[in-house]
């Protein structure tokens, strides 16, 4: 079962996902959602956006102690998260943001 943030996520994402299905035809994410963490213990959920062409992935982190609270890092799919996750509040998150955020990322002139 889907938290009410994770589910409020998902949809901002879905709708992100089709506006860059619409606007980019070399972008095709794929978006996932891991409860990986919650099963090892960790309370958080994980929502991924990877890009197969570049290999590139937005993770976005959901603790359950912060609810009002999102960690985020662009990173790659291939390679394990380096460095700080940087931390936006959950209100900032909307469909604009995620569609800029997947289509700055993973464009062709993005490294």
């Amino acid at each position: 079962m889907l938290s009410e943030q994770l589910e409020k996520l998902w949809e901002m994402a879905s709708d992100a996902h089709a506006a860059i299905q619409r606007d980019f035809e070399e972008i095709d994410p794929i978006i996932g959602v891991s409860q990986n963490m919650r099963k090892q213990g960790i309370p958080a959920d994980a929502m991924t956006v990877d890009c197969l062409r570049s290999r590139k992935r937005i993770i976005i982190i959901l603790h359950d102690q912060q609810p009002d609270l999102v960690n985020y890092q662009f990173s790659f799919m291939d390679k394990d998260p380096e460095g700080a996750f940087q931390t936006i509040a959950f209100s900032e998150i909307n469909t604009q943001l995620l569609y800029d955020w997947i289509a700055g990322y993973f464009s062709k002139n993005s490294s």
